[in-house]
């Protein structure tokens, strides 16, 4: 099928703007940390079932150590602490700043593939990178009185922004490793199911070491925040993870990590509608700006 891979990436972008603000809304509820130990069992259900009825197996034959190395190692980073990093953000500073500045993610992304898988970088990449951060820094430069009545203060934005920062990282790391591990071979499905299992180990082996499952089993009372997470499960680490992987799978990483950073540009109307949230013509431009030099990365 032509344009698979763009297609998948565009598809994912769309996934991850209704992930945002359901996970933004659990997250205030019960907590980004206990949100995330409850999304990527979720979806590691749904994939489960999705692979029962397509193959009628959890696993194809045939995978490599190798292979179950790097996507394991890309669940924990890009699902478990990336994530952690990312949702965090989204109950910081919002669901829109955290976007923005997340928008970073494909620059790093385009960087470790150029180490780990040889994608090179070229003048128009690097004028990209310039474009991008410039659009960032000046989003994340307007004050939180130009943002809703329920932006955060100006100390807690620093923190917010690091967080988001992380999460692009975790993405980036996540993203490059699980193609590695899937190789030619392996279909996209079994990998994101491999990954959301470590992903799932991972985040409860923290919370045994910090003492804290039972806490996060007592989250489950808050019926909303759960129906929340659910629909977040669905649209975030189930579909659109898994959407993530057959972008990379069938189009460059770099240019799926780009498409994918349209998020920020899709969410703008989504908050106006359910958050109704004040937009201001500085944040719009901004975006414009920040995805558009991403997307000029990979005119090449």
């Amino acid at each position: 099928m032509p344009y698979a891979g763009e297609i998948a990436a565009l598809t994912t972008a769309v996934l991850w703007s209704f992930t945002s603000l359901f996970f933004t809304s659990a997250g205030r509820r019960i907590g980004s940390y206990h949100l995330n130990k409850f999304r990527i069992p979720f979806a590691a259900v749904f994939l489960a079932i999705s692979l029962l009825i397509s193959s009628g197996r959890l696993l194809p034959e045939g995978i490599t150590d190798t292979a179950y190395i790097y996507l394991i190692i890309s669940g924990i980073i890009g699902l478990s602490l990336g994530d952690l990093c990312l949702f965090s953000a989204f109950v910081t500073i919002g669901t829109r700043l955290t976007l923005l500045i997340f928008s970073v993610s494909p620059i790093i992304t385009a960087l470790i593939a150029w180490l780990l898988l040889g994608e090179t970088l070229g003048m128009f990449p690097i004028i990209g990178i310039m474009v991008t951060i410039g659009g960032i820094f000046w989003v994340t430069a307007e004050r939180s009185t130009n943002n809703s009545a329920n932006g955060p203060k100006e100390n807690k934005k620093a923190i917010g922004i690091l967080l988001a920062l992380g999460g692009a990282v975790g993405q980036a790391v996540g993203l490059v490793l699980a193609k590695a591990g899937m190789g030619e071979t392996l279909d996209p499905l079994p990998a994101t199911f491999i990954r959301m299992i470590a992903a799932t180990v991972g985040i409860w082996l923290i919370g045994f070491f910090r003492g804290d499952n039972i806490k996060t089993l007592k989250k489950i009372k808050n019926h909303r925040a759960m129906w929340l997470a659910l629909g977040g499960s669905i649209c975030g680490p189930f579909l659109g993870v898994w959407m993530s992987l057959v972008a990379v799978k069938y189009t460059a990483t770099g240019i799926a990590a780009a498409i994918m950073a349209t998020v920020p540009i899709l969410v703008i109307p989504l908050v106006i509608i359910f958050y109704h949230e004040k937009v201001t013509l500085k944040a719009v431009l901004g975006a414009i700006v920040a995805v558009g030099g991403v997307t000029l990365l990979f005119l090449t």
